[in-house]
């Protein structure tokens, strides 16, 4: 006599209740909420690889200087950073290198900023497309 074992597969809706709490637990990043210098500069470092920047989501006060020091991974791809908030007194438009690039800047107002990159390869989606994006966010 041969003996089966049997494995039965969860049913659907099991799956999406599974794949949901999965997803709910998965860390999502925090926002980078830097401490103002003994100057009253907000410094700040990043870093702008492979279709992302690390931080991506940066929250600083109005009317507070920030200096944003960028550096991009090294390889083939060129990247740049935009960030056009005039209203907000904040226009960036530079391209970045392995070398630092720092910009600095007060936003006059609060609001949430996107930053990205505005390169694109021929025949592929942009990168911000690809997820090279980022948001300022501006609290009083």
């Amino acid at each position: 006599m041969t003996h089966r074992s049997t494995l039965r597969a969860p049913s659907c809706p099991a799956i999406v209740l599974c794949t949901l709490i999965a997803g709910a637990s998965a860390a999502q990043p925090e926002a980078l909420k830097p401490a103002v210098d003994p100057d009253g500069v907000v410094r700040i470092s990043m870093i702008a690889g492979s279709y992302f920047y690390k931080p991506n989501h940066i929250v600083v006060k109005v009317r507070t200087p920030v200096e944003l020091t960028i550096v991009k991974e090294p390889g083939m791809a060129p990247h740049s950073f935009v960030m056009q908030a005039p209203d907000a007194g904040i226009t960036v438009n530079k391209e970045l290198s392995t070398e630092p690039t720092r910009i600095t800047f007060t936003p006059t107002a609060p609001g949430r900023f996107p930053f990205y990159c505005t390169n694109k390869l021929l025949f592929m989606p942009s990168h911000r497309q690809q997820g090279m994006e980022g948001v300022l966010e501006v609290v009083e």
